[in-house]
Parts: C-alpha cells; structure tokens; sequence
C-alpha cells in the first residue's frame, strides 16, 4: 500500500512482482531479428535501452540511500523518466545535448555510445548542399530510411554504464573528480559526449538551445563554402581560433519538464525558433519536452502541454509514450531525421511519470491521491520495458531480474568507492573554474591583432573602410570610435558576430553599428527579433559553438528582464564545466543616464548592481573615445582566449559628446589609434585611468562613466582655487581596479567617491568597501545618485549627480 510517496522500496517490489507473473514467451528470439516484425529495435538494442533504464533507476536508488546518512546532496532522481533512453538512441553520439534533471537514462546511453564504438565522422557524413532549402512546408516527407539510427550499443550489461553511473554518483557525493563541474554541482555533462551541462532553472538553457542550433546551422554552411574552395572548417584565426566543435550536420537536442513550457525563457525560446523558421532562417534544434504533468505539487491541466506545443508555429510536433520504448525509438528517430534533413525545429513530447516524489522527503500525499500514485506505478517503463522483452521473447523473468540486481549491486559498490573521493576543500578551489584570467596571453592577442591589422591584413582593412581608416579621419566621438573599434573586430576576428535589435539595417539607434553590416554581411552583422532573452541566448549558444558573438541589449533597463540568460548562464559556464565547455561573449549594452529630452527611466537606467554582483563576469565602461577602442580590444581578446563574459557598457550620453570645458573645445573627442600604438596603448581588465589637475595632491576623486566628464570639469574649477585633483576613471566596474584606487587615494589623503550610479547597491559601496579592505586611512566622501529611478525631463536633476554637486562635497571633504 502507497503511503506519502512511491519509495525505493515501492519501485523494487513492483519491479520483482511484475517479472515474477510474467509468463514465458512460447518461443525465444534471436537478439540480431526486430522484437516485433514492425519495430525499428533489435532484440539487443532493446535490450541495451533496458539496461540504461536500469541503471539510472538505480542510481537514483543509491541517491536516495546516500541521502539517508548525509552523503548525497542531490536527489532530483530520473524515476519515470526513463522512456529518454530510447531518445538518446535514436541521436547520434555527436549530436548536442543539454538535458534536463531527469534525463539520466538519455545520459547512460550517450555514455555507452561514446564508449562502445567511435562517432561517424564529419568526413563520412553526408552533407546535402543547401544553400537555400525549400521551406520544408513545401518539401516531401522524409523516406523511412532518410538517415540512420542512432548509434545502438552492443548488449553487455552495466559494464558499458559503469561510467556513466560513476559520473552521476560523483555528482552525488560532490566529489572533485567528477568530470565535469567538479563537485560544484551534480549536472548531466561531459564534452567528450557532446553533453552541455545546464543549471536546474527551469527552461533557462532553451534560449541558448537555439543560438546553438542558429550558430551549427552558419557554421555547417560555412563549411560546405570552405570545402568547395578547400579551407575546410576551421573558423576564426589568432588567437580566437578553434575548430567548430560538432559535425555540420549534427543537430541540438535539449530536454525539458511540462512545467517549463510555461516558463517566460522557454516561451522565448520557442518564439525566437519559430521566428527564424519563418524568416527562412534554419534553426536544427529538437526540443524533447518530457511531460509528467506536475510542475513540482503543481498541475499541468490536462492537455494543456499538448495544445501548448502544437500551438507553436514555425516548431514541428512529434508524440510518444517513454512507456513504450519501441514507440519512443520509432517517433524519435523520425523527430531527429526531420530536424536533421530540413535544419528546422521540432518537438517531441514525451509523456512520462513521476516516481518517488519531486526531490528529497517530497510527501506527495499533500497534493496527491493513493489512486493517482498507483497510477503512475502501473506506468512504469522500467516494467514496461522488461514486460515488451518477456513477451517478444528476448529475454526470460530470470535473465532480466539477474541483469537488474547484478546493475544495483554494481551502482552500490561504485557509491562506496566514490564516497571516499576528495572534495573541494578551499575558496580557491571553488572558484579557480570561474573565470580564467591570463593578461598576458590577452596582451599578446591584442599584439598578434596589431601584427594582422599593420601587416597581413591591411590590404584588407584599407578596402573595409573605404580607402581610409579611422586614425586618418580625424578626432572621433565615443560612438564612432567603437564604431571603428567594431569593424577591426570583425576583421580580426572572423568568427565574430555583431547582432541586436536594429543593429544592422538602422546601424543601432545611435548610429554606433551604422556602415557594419555594408562592409561585412548579413551573416556577421544582423538584426533579432526584439527580445533579449533570446538575443543573449542566441549569443550563449553562438559561443558554445565555436563563434565570438558580440550581441546588443539597447538600453541598460531592458536588461533586467533577461538578467538571467548572464547570471544564470552565461557567466555558470566554465564554473560547471571546469573550461570544458565556454560561451565566450561581449554584450554591448546602451546605459547610464544623462540623456537629456529623452524618455525617463528606461532610457537613462543607472542600475548596474546586478552586472557587478555575477561572480567572473567582466563589466566595463568606457567613458572617452581613445579609451573605448583598447578596452574593447582587450574585452574581445579575453573572450577570444580565455572565454571570458563581458559586458560594454557605453554611456548614452557621451556617445556623441565633442566638448569638456566649453562648447566648441572638442576636448572630449580623440583620434582613433592606428595598429602600430595598439599594444603601447593596451589597457588590461581592472586597470584605472588617471588624469592629474593642477598639483595633483590635495584630493582623489574616484569616479567612472558620465562622472569623469562632470569630475574633470570640477576639477578645473577647483583648480582655480588653488586645489590639485586625481581623477580616477575606474573604467573597470567588475573586477574594480583595486590596486589603482588604493595607491592614487593614499597619495593624496582625501578621496571622494563620485557614483553616478544609485547610493544603495551603487559602484561607490564597492569603492568604499576596497578602501577599507585596502587598509587606506584618509578622510573619505560619497557624492552619489539618489535612491530613485530616473524621471522624466528636469526633474531628473533632483536625482542625479552634477558638476555642482561633485565640487561642493570636495570643498566639504577638503574643509575637514
């Protein structure tokens, strides 16, 4: 009798009474003929899924038994789930994966396939030219033998999964040597089985998903050009350089739970796929959505997900029952044969069965009636599984319950071993897979990009300007100098992609991409429909895929409702691949305030505490056109070689401001540096700059953005009253130049802090908070903006700091 919840024990009960009333088949089958005249399986492959089956019931057993004594930390189990084997069978072994939490059985098969024979090479697969396919509404079904099964692993017991559970139990147990995050968290990942690893929010890595599927799909065309004329498939050059890390022809499988269809990323994600479809563009990606009805105690009305995903335009529709597994193989099979022949999206809904609760002590009995757990017990498809290779004649009760406790006993020895391994044992430890920093290899992209652009390439660059380069034009704003900056990126970096709302067509809408997409193509230099969920998703998939995106978000406040696709995502990355895996990116992004006659809050957002609080991700903030170009070279040289996420974060306001003093000085404009002073005027990532007015000794002000205009002109004035400032533009937010900041306030005794940012959670806390750290004991003051968001018109001069402002709580700092 069920209680709170189907228990382990349940499980192994029903499992040994089910095989015990089993009658024999009449006659045995050979292993080599299909379980049914009709079936796509073999006796051995359905066997095989069988065995993966089993295998990942009982980890999840064993998870639940470390669990009970302290030992494992993570017990969202695969229990119902395991209809995915026959997923992961029908898919090639090379195929992309980023799989959802209860997708261990997809896991065990993938491991099995990777171990038990070589994936076909990219070199033997065929690759249909189609440089502008037909839309597939128009093209003819597929024939049934239109591509090959997946890659089926000889019969051979758990020993071809030993790996994979001794992967998965790590992950349990937070061991260091689990092979993918290293006991920072239990995730489905290893690249040499083309496994991503994903976090546990709900239809976060969807949007990536696609910007995978978008990137393959550039990158596969990109390799029929190149074997037609003989470069092959490398792409990128220098520093940036890798080979594409799939076959042209693979496609992007990523899984997800029934509640996450209602989830706003996985909407994204789903639109985003669709939109393309119906632009013409291919997006290879197979969604599996595996439907157990609840959303953790939560529902999911009935057909709700059905009548949801068949909704989706542009997205393809496939159905299967996970508790028939020659069903699922058949149906899958299909799915990945259509998405793999048109590069269109589908989806595959499979339903599934919850067992043994959510996660951990879930009672289900709070929410759930004994009728419908039993239920789902009855639906079993480790049971069903065994009940189809009776039947047919595979394999007897015998056999298969032997096989079963040899694969437990197994599972428990590995869980003994693996409880004795090592685990992370110091901060240093945690964080040394975060965010890889090695300057000096980025100073040396940057040189090796000087050699290209002054050397090899600058027959290139004279024709991509137009016979005349940016350092003979003459002095440039802010927007023109990234402008510029931009396009030797592009040159240099033949992987990079520029794309966002209005960046191409319109050239942005302040003119910064203006000219891009004329010089370098629509492939390079492209507009996204217009959200930035999916803009920042289709870059963290561009990036996984071997391309350096540098996407667009238009103005800091329509960040906010995307944050996540950084915080969550992009910037976890290498953190749970341990390097394996990264999505190197530069996200240009529109912010700050001070723009005058325009639009409120959402166009002059100052708030930049969320990009400062994501652990490794790389802020900065150019505030003068001779600086934006180095900083955004150095930005685009980290991505390049150590993979790193940046944000650019670029002062509206000062995009196309000429003067500093007066009007008609131009003081605030620069020339744009040719390739030969690239390295001399290389600015590394958490370096400050300093401008010194007048004697320089009697006050430091620390400031960045819109502050160093409004700081500098203060300090004129100051000047004038026999005061000598620094000014110090971090020009780094994250990580802050701490070195700087200490040894230019100790100079002078007196710092003030100008943050243009809001007083609560601004840069200025971060400031004040290295100079205590930093042991600095001078007098220190704050001028920063008000806990408010922007308002409209004049009245934003009530919450934003001023020249005036900056100048009077220097006078009030100097008078202590």
């Amino acid at each position: 009798m069920l209680s709170d919840v189907t228990t382990p024990q349940d499980l192994d009960d029903r499992f040994r009474e089910t095989l015990a009333a089993l009658p024999a088949a009449p006659q045995r089958r050979d292993l080599a003929d299909p379980v049914t005249d009709d079936a796509p399986l073999t006796g051995t492959q359905l066997l095989d899924l069988f065995d993966a089956q089993v295998a990942s019931r009982q980890l999840d057993l064993a998870g639940r038994w470390l669990r009970s004594f302290g030992e494992g930390f993570y017990t969202i189990g695969s229990s119902g789930h395991e209809g995915n084997a026959a997923v992961a069978a029908a898919l090639r072994p090379t195929d992309p994966a980023l799989l959802h939490y209860r997708s261990g059985a997809f896991y065990c098969v993938r491991a099995a396939q990777v171990a038990a024979a070589a994936p076909t090479s990219a070199a033997d697969t065929p690759t249909p030219a189609v440089d502008d396919p037909e839309p597939a509404a128009e093209a003819p079904e597929p024939a049934s033998d239109a591509e090959p099964a997946g890659s089926a692993t000889p019969s051979g017991g758990f020993a071809v999964y030993a790996q994979a559970a001794r992967d998965v139990l790590r992950g349990m147990v937070a061991s260091s040597e689990e092979p993918i995050a290293g006991g920072r968290h239990k995730v489905f990942g290893r690249a040499d089985l083309a496994v991503v690893p994903t976090t546990s929010t709900i239809a976060s890595h969807l949007p990536r998903a696609v910007g995978m599927g978008l990137a393959v799909e550039r990158l596969r065309r990109l390799d029929t050009a190149g074997r037609r004329t003989g470069t092959g498939v490398r792409v990128g050059s220098g520093a940036g350089a890798a080979h594409v890390p799939w076959p042209p022809d693979a496609i992007v499988v990523a899984s997800f739970g029934d509640a996450s269809v209602n989830h706003a990323s996985a909407t994204a994600a789903f639109n985003t796929a669709g939109w393309y479809d119906h632009a013409g563009l291919r997006i290879p990606v197979l969604f599996v959505c595996e439907d157990n009805g609840l959303g953790i105690s939560v529902r999911s009305p009935e057909g709700w997900v059905e009548a949801t995903l068949r909704a989706k335009p542009g997205i393809r529709y496939f159905r299967a029952d996970g508790a028939d597994p020659v069903r699922t193989y058949t149906v899958a099979q299909e799915a990945a044969a259509w998405v793999r022949r048109y590069r269109r999206p589908a989806v595959l809904h499979l339903r599934t069965v919850r067992l043994m609760g959510h996660a951990g002590a879930d009672a289900e009995s709070a929410y759930r009636s004994p009728a419908e757990l039993a239920e789902d017990l009855d639906r079993d498809p480790v049971v069903a599984t065994a009940r189809l290779l009776v039947d047919t004649g595979v394999a007897t009760a015998d056999e298969l319950l032997a096989r079963y406790d040899e694969t437990g006993w197994q599972v428990r020895r590995l869980a003994e071993e693996v409880l004795g391994e090592p685990k992370l044992a110091s901060a240093a430890d945690v964080v040394s897979a975060l965010a890889p920093r090695r300057p000096v290899r980025v100073a040396r992209a940057v040189a090796d990009a000087a050699a290209r652009a002054s050397g090899p390439g600058a027959a290139a660059r004279e024709e991509a300007f137009g016979g005349k380069p940016p350092e003979l034009v003459g002095p440039m704003t802010l927007a023109q100098s990234i402008n510029a900056a931009l396009a030797d990126g592009l040159l240099d970096h033949p992987q990079m992609a520029v794309f966002g709302e209005d960046v191409a067509a319109k050239g942005g809408v302040y003119g910064v991409t203006k000219g891009l997409r004329d010089r370098f193509g629509a492939a390079r230099v492209f507009d996204t429909l217009l959200d930035e969920t999916s803009v920042l998703g289709l870059g963290l998939g561009a990036g996984l895929a071997g391309m350096l995106p540098v996407p667009e978000i238009q103005y800091l406040a329509y960040l906010h409702n995307a944050e996540d696709q950084l915080r969550g995502e992009a910037a976890t990355m290498q953190f749970f691949s341990r390097g394996a895996f990264r999505n190197p990116m530069v996200v240009r992004v529109a912010g700050l305030a001070y723009q005058e006659g325009f639009g409120g809050h959402f166009h002059n957002d100052n708030s930049v505490a969320v990009l400062r609080d994501v652990p490794g991700l790389v802020v900065a903030v150019p505030a003068r056109p001779d600086d934006a170009a180095p900083m955004l070279r150095t930005c685009l040289a980290s991505a390049a070689v150590d993979g790193s996420v940046c944000v650019f974060l670029e002062p509206i306001a000062l995009y196309h401001t000429r003067d500093l003093y007066a009007d008609g000085d131009g003081e605030w404009l620069a020339g744009y540096p040719e390739p030969g002073s690239w390295v001399a005027g290389h600015v590394p990532i958490g370096r400050a700059r300093v401008y010194r007015v007048g004697s320089a000794d009697d006050l430091t002000i620390i400031t960045f953005g819109n502050g160093v205009r409004m700081s500098l002109r203060a300090a004129a004035v100051l000047a004038e009253e026999g005061v000598g400032t620094r000014v110090v533009d971090l020009r780094w937010l994250a990580p802050l130049p701490v070195a700087d900041i200490i040894r230019e306030s100790s100079a002078t005794g007196r710092v003030l802090v100008v943050d243009e940012t809001r007083r609560s959670g601004g840069v200025g806390e971060g400031v004040i908070a290295a100079l205590v750290d930093g042991g600095y004991v001078g007098a220190a003051r704050r001028v920063a903006g008000v806990d408010s968001f922007v308002p409209l018109g004049p009245a934003a001069r009530h919450v934003l700091v001023s020249p005036e402002a900056i100048t009077d709580g220097a006078r009030t700092l100097l008078a202590r």
